[in-house]
């Protein structure tokens, strides 16, 4: 397993991380996975065994019971060995104060969240999405009250947009409050949307960057195809949002023949080619069995050719190559790593 500094910190994480969206299989999360207690253990062991050491979770799976899941199943015993990630922003009650990023509302979801985790500090802590409703300037405040108090090492966002992320920058900056030093984003080779400007923003800001659902829900784990569509699709599951399922078809069948060529699985060719790209620091995975986690963790020693890599590029290739007309002609030279950008050819 390889580890990578997160962002401008000092602090190190596995180039994967354990997601638990499956843990518990309450509510709406029923149709993701329905991991209990013994089989929790059993998956947290088998990752941390092969080198992982960041647990991802949030307090909206499962309403609170992945992160109560993650408190028993670690018991104490191995804490030393993981670094626990969560975040809050989603809608937890009925209540009007159980949704949002206002000092009320994050303060109290991290105390609880604490709490179910049966530990005193979250290693990351995310706010989860955009809250349009709340100044950011009581967000960013709270974060940096939450790490002053020690109750988070360090702050992150996920799901922002380009200037929502720099936004948030610039208030801690100019308020010498805790800094984002990571961002968690949807990323994949069906969705390159995030090279526009996410990943542009992470290079020069210095945010490691976490991937989640990098197989696009399972869709370009070569398991699907044309004719089948996922579990999570069949139960009424719509993340991420696929727009162009022809395109998809055409990146699966390229996965599929690269993992041949390999003797691997396109799900590791998927999470090999993301591991290549800049700014990105570690992929989320995820699975409903241990058979995928295992197959999903070779993907860290897997090295693509340059060839496979050029198949890739261009079979993923949006065809919207540029959302705004003057990244055309210079966009390689504004904004950064030439990989970044997509080209014409």
């Amino acid at each position: 397993m390889e580890y990578r500094t997160l962002g401008r910190s000092g602090l190190k994480v596995s180039t994967l991380t354990m997601g638990t969206m499956t843990f518990g299989g309450a509510g709406a999360f029923s149709a993701v996975g329905k991991t209990d207690l013994k089989e929790a253990r059993r998956m947290i062991d088998l990752c941390i065994d092969a080198g992982i050491n960041v647990i991802d979770t949030a307090n909206v799976y499962s309403n609170g019971l992945s992160e109560e899941i993650i408190g028993e199943a670690l018991g104490g015993k191995r804490k030393d060995d993981v670094l626990i990630a969560s975040k809050a922003r989603m809608r937890i009650g009925k209540g009007p104060n159980d949704e949002g990023l206002s000092r009320y509302h994050l303060i109290r979801e991290c105390e609880r969240s604490l709490k179910r985790l049966r530990t005193d500090v979250i290693d990351i802590y995310f706010l989860h999405e955009w809250d349009g409703t709340t100044p950011l300037e009581e967000t960013i405040a709270a974060m940096d009250t939450l790490v002053a108090q020690g109750k988070v090492r360090y702050a992150g966002c996920s799901n922002y947009s380009g200037w929502q992320v720099m936004k948030a920058l610039g208030i801690s900056d100019r308020h010498n409050q805790s800094r984002f030093i990571t961002q968690q984003i949807h990323y994949t080779l069906e969705a390159r949307e995030a090279e526009y400007e996410l990943l542009p923003i992470s290079v020069d800001q210095g945010l490691g960057v976490l991937v989640w659902s990098p197989l696009a829900g399972g869709l370009l784990s070569g398991k699907y195809n044309r004719d089948s569509p996922t579990a999570r699709q069949l139960n009424g599951w719509s993340e991420p949002p696929i727009r162009d399922e022809d395109r998809l078809w055409r990146i699966v069948d390229v996965l599929a023949y690269i993992g041949k060529n390999h003797g691997v699985s396109a799900a590791q060719v998927a999470l090999a080619w993301l591991l290549g790209r800049p700014a990105v620091s570690s992929l989320v995975i995820g699975g409903r069995t241990e058979a995928q986690f295992k197959d999903n963790l070779a993907a860290a020693s897997l090295v693509l050719t340059d060839d496979d890599r050029a198949r890739l590029d261009a079979v993923s290739r949006p065809p919207v190559l540029y959302p705004y007309w003057h990244q055309q002609q210079t966009a390689k030279d504004r904004f950064g790593p030439a990989d970044l950008v997509l080209d014409r050819e």
